[in-house]
């Protein structure tokens, strides 16, 4: 139960570094948005299923 504050602040803040690389519209974006979209989920999907299973 410790160790869920700290993950959770981590998750947090590489979410909000990888979205505006999901989200922009410059040079290349087609491209990091394919590989954004995979990371997110990685991290999402796993902190979600820790934070509800408690």
């Amino acid at each position: 139960m410790l160790r869920v504050r700290p993950k959770a602040m981590t998750v947090a803040v590489i979410i909000a570094g990888l979205l505006p690389v999901l989200w922009g519209t410059g040079a290349g974006s087609e491209v990091m948005s394919r590989i954004t979209a995979p990371l997110l989920s990685l991290f999402i999907i796993p902190a979600a299923y820790k934070l509800m299973w408690l």
